[in-house]
């Protein structure tokens, strides 16, 4: 199992701007996603390479790809 990467702070704080579109993620899954994304940019790795405790890397990836578009990881 690979480590926790938000603490239950750091997710309360982010939850409510992560989107979530008309036919999914499932709620439940966001946080073990976006701690796909976290752990796929910390190592460099190729998505292929993600544990599977963070999903199908297919749909992280797919999920890093929208919360992009939408412009999620702007800064301010």
């Amino acid at each position: 199992m690979t480590r926790v990467q938000l603490t239950n702070e750091e997710w309360e704080f982010i939850r409510p701007y992560l989107p979530i579109g008309k036919y999914g993620p499932y709620p439940e899954h966001l946080r073990q996603q976006l701690e796909g994304v976290i752990w796929r940019f910390k190592t460099g790795a190729q998505w292929r390479e993600m544990p599977q405790e963070f999903g199908a890397w297919s749909t992280v990836s797919n999920r890093f790809r929208q919360w992009r578009d939408a412009g999620v990881f702007e800064a301010l």
